[in-house]
């Protein structure tokens, strides 16, 4: 029973927070102005898509006229929030053990997905709603009032994928928190992994948060010097880490391809999407940014910085047997495959487009964002970038405190 207590608690309070934070983007975007009460059920899309569930936009004009839709964008603000909160909560009963069988672990993670499976499940059946949209005075807006057949677009969520998807994401969350805590017990088949796995993971999760930090805190600088206060702080609620791991991973020499056409578009930086809106895919990587704004480079700089800290980070928390070429050795497969998750993640689809008789897309009523990474140059480097820094702070922790380093009793060196 203690384990379904604990669970529930989890639960609640995972949902609990990214609801909390769903809410307030959403409404610092302006949708808790929407009609029909649809602002809750928004909130609860956005929960759903942040907890690893799949939301189908359509459209259309009645038999005149039909849409073509689509949405893959993951609030990574909203999935941190809840990740954090719900692997806490998982972890806090299991604390200041080194070893726990099989049967436990397993007795306590599965109370968890089923209890957040069946959550999910409630916010998605309240994920859905439909709207009418605004055609103004276009030619496509004339021929729907006078035929009385006004555009709409709705959303609901797609109840199988979002289940499947979402026992995924949240069994991937249990096996990070028990990989990256030092704390959490492990079968005792597995403890000798420890010393490979845990510093690397450890190093590499501290390294995803420390750009999310900074990204919020250039967020808040903006916000308060630049203007558009609350499109910026929905930006920071909804989708910071999605910006800052960008970021990270454009630091580090990786590239990412895209296109932005009609009215919609990326909400902040405004030099991503100026890049983007071009005739022709195009390529964003350092190169390309800073033909625009020589800032840019700096992402270079501050990749290289953390990266190199992440290394020592990394070292400081191995035993001290463990040689330079295997920390490099950890580091290069733990930052590959934390690259590999965001370039799955923050990735970004989305387009819409409405016609009406044939007439193809009106003025306002058709546009697409594309953002997707080019996966082998930023998995590649990734690898190259952690194995350097995982073997350069081997060298640098030396003389700083090593877990495993028993030092020579006094006694003995005299």
């Amino acid at each position: 029973m203690r384990a379904w207590r604990d669970a529930l608690v989890a639960v609640i309070v995972g949902f609990a927070v990214m609801t909390a934070v769903a809410a307030a983007g959403l409404a610092c975007a302006g949708a808790d102005d929407l009609p029909g009460g649809a602002f809750p059920h928004v909130v609860a899309a956005v929960v759903v898509m942040a907890a690893g569930g799949s939301v189908e936009v359509s459209g259309g004009a009645g038999f005149l006229g039909g849409a073509d839709a689509g949405l893959s964008v993951l609030p990574l603000s909203v999935s941190l929030a809840g990740a954090l909160t719900a692997g806490y909560c998982f972890l806090r009963p299991l604390h200041n053990r080194a070893v726990a069988r099989p049967r436990e672990l397993l007795g306590r993670a599965v109370p968890l997905a089923l209890l957040w499976l069946l959550a999910l499940t409630g916010a998605a059946l309240f994920a859905r709603q439909t709207f009418g949209i605004s055609t103004g005075d276009s030619p496509l807006g004339e021929i729907a009032e006078l035929l009385d057949s006004a555009p709409t677009v709705g959303f609901r969520a797609d109840l199988p994928a979002t289940l499947l998807f979402g026992l995924l994401w949240i069994l991937g969350l249990l096996l990070i928190a028990l990989l990256v805590s030092r704390r959490a017990p492990l079968p005792a088949r597995l403890v000798r992994f420890h010393a490979a796995l845990r510093p690397a993971a450890f190093a590499t999760v501290v390294l995803l948060l420390a750009y999310v930090v900074i990204g919020v805190g250039v967020g808040l600088v903006v916000a308060a010097t630049q203007g558009h206060t609350a499109r910026t702080l929905a930006v920071i609620l909804l989708g910071a880490p999605n910006l800052a791991w960008l970021a990270l991973t454009l630091g580090f020499g990786g590239a990412w391809e895209g296109k932005v056409e009609g009215p919609f578009g990326l909400p902040m930086p405004q030099l991503l999407d100026q890049v983007l809106r071009g005739p022709d895919l195009s390529s964003v990587d350092v190169a390309s940014l800073a033909e625009r704004d020589s800032r840019a480079w700096w992402l270079v700089v501050v990749a290289a910085v953390l990266l190199l800290g992440t290394g020592v980070l990394a070292a400081v928390r191995s035993p001290a047997h463990v040689r330079p070429w295997q920390h490099a050795l950890h580091l290069g497969v733990a930052l590959a495959l934390a690259t590999l998750a965001v370039c799955l993640l923050a990735r970004i689809q989305a387009q819409f487009g409405l016609s009406l008789l044939g007439l193809g897309e009106g003025d306002g009523l058709g546009g697409k964002v594309e953002l997707l990474p080019v996966l082998w140059r930023t998995v590649g480097l990734a690898l190259l970038w952690g194995a350097v820094a995982g073997f350069l702070g081997a060298f640098l922790a030396r003389p700083l405190h090593r877990r495993g380093r028993v030092d020579e009793p006094a006694a003995t060196r005299a």
